[in-house]
């Protein structure tokens, strides 16, 4: 068999790399759960005709087909991998709401296949760490700002660089648009949310192209697109452009109380940005992107908005907001460029060396003891020289040694070298080397 071959954009990580990905996750988790959002898991497939009924995303969907399936048999044509974790929420939502209570807060951490080129940050396998809240029928503001906070805090204890999370409303961009006289305003939005990828001139030219915008107009949107205040100071600077519309009014309202109850609550977190547009048609109101300052070609590392009627029977209809922390985009880079690592690439606290084999039983037996009260440990694979246990142990970041002598039960420092009898039912590791630790460069 040949040597095989990574696939791009399906990146596996080292076993060091792992835990640092692992320990991010129950971070998450924890943030996730104090402010009171329960766990699903949603199937990773999704009838096509749910995952294509809003917005451009066909190119993206991996469609699902058996192999070796019957011509005669269809059921798996109409299947696909979902690309994001919103829109089977949304259908989860239609499915089991006789048996929810509403407003209903959920948080999800599952993996999601996008058939996308790949690129620096971008992947087409990957985790997202997701959080929505839902209402029925109506869906109060205040979750809008809500969903922002509990990010800031899911993020703030990372050992990441610094994030900030860029913040606009799709009434104001769409109500600016209308404004202006452009018919087509989802298309502007999909257009100007291009503008950091190709550059001013290019959405101009867009613009006039696909929405039949004047050159005229096509300024204001860019205008627009390059207002960036950190508080509610863009009203005015957007007032001053002389467009009027209802619509943009609404928008206005709703983004100034976004910023100004973020900048109380989490000081220096949103910015207020016009760029910010999010192509997909399901959004409805704030949208949002959190970026790495100083790392902005990456992407956004944290994504989402307000959608009104995503999750909609037609006579019901769910309205929600919802966040999503691309997991892999922000750590895969890192964790490459050699930015974050763990203190060690096992879980092991403690080796517990052999003499010889026939001590094998009584050497599981003190790795169960200290198993037992939360130390993790692990029996040496051979009963080789003991400089080459040792040797094992600091490979792989190991940072005590227990053996035993004619002076009793010892615990060795592998790193200081100290070492000192030790009572196996007692001692206590220090909680710095109890497990891994995430470390930044």
């Amino acid at each position: 068999m040949s040597r095989p071959q990574p696939l791009s954009g399906f990146p596996e990580l080292l076993p060091r790399q792992r835990i640092v990905e692992q320990q991010v996750v129950d971070h998450l988790r924890r943030a996730f759960e104090l402010h009171g959002f329960a766990n699903l898991q949603t199937r990773a497939v999704e009838p096509m005709d749910q995952l294509l009924r809003k917005g451009e995303t066909s190119k993206e969907v991996y469609v699902l087909r058996r192999l070796q399936a019957d011509e005669r048999d269809t059921s798996d044509a109409e299947l696909g991998l979902h690309f994001d974790l919103t829109v089977p929420f949304a259908r989860y939502v239609l499915e089991h709401a006789g048996k929810l209570n509403f407003p209903f807060r959920r948080y999800q951490i599952q993996p999601v296949w996008r058939g996308e080129r790949p690129q620096g940050g971008r992947y087409r396998e990957f985790w997202q760490a997701d959080i929505d809240i839902v209402d029925q029928g109506q869906l109060p503001a205040h979750y809008e700002v809500e969903v922002a906070l509990v990010v800031a805090d899911a993020l703030k204890d990372l050992p990441i660089p610094k994030v900030r999370m860029h913040v606009n409303n799709r009434k104001l961009s769409q109500g600016f648009y209308q404004g202006l006289g452009i018919a087509d305003t989802e298309e502007a939005l999909r257009i100007v949310d291009k503008l950091d990828k190709i550059g001013p001139d290019a959405t101009a030219k867009l613009l006039v192209d696909g929405v039949d915008a004047t050159p005229e107009q096509a300024e204001a949107c860019l205008k627009l697109a390059a207002i960036r205040t950190e508080d509610a100071s863009f009203v005015d600077e957007i007032r001053a452009l002389g467009v009027a519309d209802p619509l943009l009014d609404e928008g206005l309202a709703e983004l100034a109380a976004v910023v100004e109850a973020a900048a109380t609550a989490a000081p220096g977190f949103v910015v207020a940005d016009m760029k910010i547009a999010r192509g997909l048609d399901y959004y409805t109101g704030t949208v949002y992107e959190v970026f790495i300052e100083g790392e902005e070609h990456l992407g956004s590392v944290c994504s989402g908005g307000r959608y009104d009627t995503l999750a909609s029977d037609g006579k019901n209809t769910y309205p929600g907001v919802g966040l999503s922390i691309g997991v892999s985009r922000l750590l895969v880079p890192l964790l490459q460029a050699g930015r974050l690592d763990a203190t060690r690439e096992v879980p092991t606290c403690v080796l517990v060396a052999l003499a010889n084999e026939d001590e094998r039983t009584e050497a599981t037996a003190l790795a169960q003891r200290l198993r037992a009260r939360g130390i993790p440990a692990q029996v040496s694979p051979s009963a080789a020289k003991f400089g080459k246990q040792i040797k094992f142990a600091d490979k792989r970041g190991i940072p005590f040694v227990l053996f035993t002598n004619e002076e009793g039960t010892q615990m060795k420092d592998i790193r200081s070298g100290d070492q000192v009898t030790v009572d196996v039912d007692a001692w206590i590791p220090p909680e710095e080397d109890l497990h891994p630790r995430i470390v930044s460069a």
